[in-house]
């Protein structure tokens, strides 16, 4: 059976729906079979980050309602061999689907895809509660701000309660300089505050940006740093030990970087 991991983080804005989009990639890049779930019913935006969303005749809802098959709702990414992706609906929310048939969905998917990895949307509510349902792991993805580390925060606990052990966070959009300046959160203190571990930092890029205004994902850009961090954080979910992504030049951050890994 493959891993079922939701991609979470309490709060919109955070980059969570452009971290799911290129962990899947890169997953699939390293050789996992791999699906991309849009699980933010009514409010889709991950065929965007993908650039599928002109590829869309099925979502989510229509398997559940019968209207299609599994096979018929997946969308081959052609760029990625072995990358797949379902989209959600856009004009239906989640309270009208069951428990059981989400269920069922998952474990069809997690039977046939090495790694199924949920969108889920902002808040703890509808469909994150679908996404987290079968789950084996959570990445909780937070930027280094007071009021994202709290909406994460309250997202870790809810997913602890549904008995989900395995959770980690990624910090997203870090800017050394302006932790130094004391005008962004320090690294440790988000941690701290969290109390899981990083499985990646990702740094402000703006070659991230420059991808998706060209319709591709940052982890096939060379020149990006986000899209090298994203290779080292799937690198870590298939459990192989990776260096810290030195891209700050000021030493002493790096080195709090690498204490965070226990490197």
């Amino acid at each position: 059976m493959g891993k079922i991991i939701i991609i979470a983080s309490g709060k919109g804005g955070t980059g969570k729906t452009t971290t799911t989009a290129n962990l899947g990639a890169a997953l699939a890049l390293r050789g996992s079979l791999s699906v991309v779930v849009d699980m933010d019913m009514g409010l889709r935006n991950l065929d965007i980050a993908l650039g599928l969303e002109s590829s869309i005749v099925y979502d989510v809802s229509d398997i559940i309602d019968g209207g299609c098959t599994l096979d018929e709702a997946l969308i081959k990414d052609k760029r990625y061999e072995n990358l797949y992706f379902i989209p959600a609906p856009q004009t239906k929310n989640a309270s009208g689907m069951a428990d059981e048939d989400m269920k069922k969905l998952w474990e069809k998917l997690s039977s046939r895809f090495d790694y199924c990895i949920a969108d889920s949307p902002a808040g703890v509510d509808g469909g994150f509660i679908y996404s987290a349902m079968c789950a084996d792991s959570a990445i909780i993805v937070t930027t280094p701000e007071l009021t994202a580390i709290r909406d994460a925060d309250r997202a870790v606990s809810v997913l602890e309660d549904m008995g989900i052990a395995d959770i980690k966070v990624i910090i997203n959009r870090v800017r050394a300089d302006m932790i130094d300046r004391g005008i962004m959160m320090n690294v440790d203190d988000c941690v701290d505050m969290l109390r899981v571990p990083v499985i990646g930092i990702i740094p402000e890029d703006e070659e991230l940006i420059i991808s998706s205004l060209k319709g591709s994902l940052a982890i096939s850009n060379e020149n990006s740093k986000a899209g090298k961090a994203f290779m080292n954080i799937a690198a870590r979910i298939s459990c192989e030990e990776v260096p810290v992504l030195d891209f700050d030049e000021k030493e002493g951050f790096f080195a709090r970087l690498k204490r965070l890994f226990g490197k």
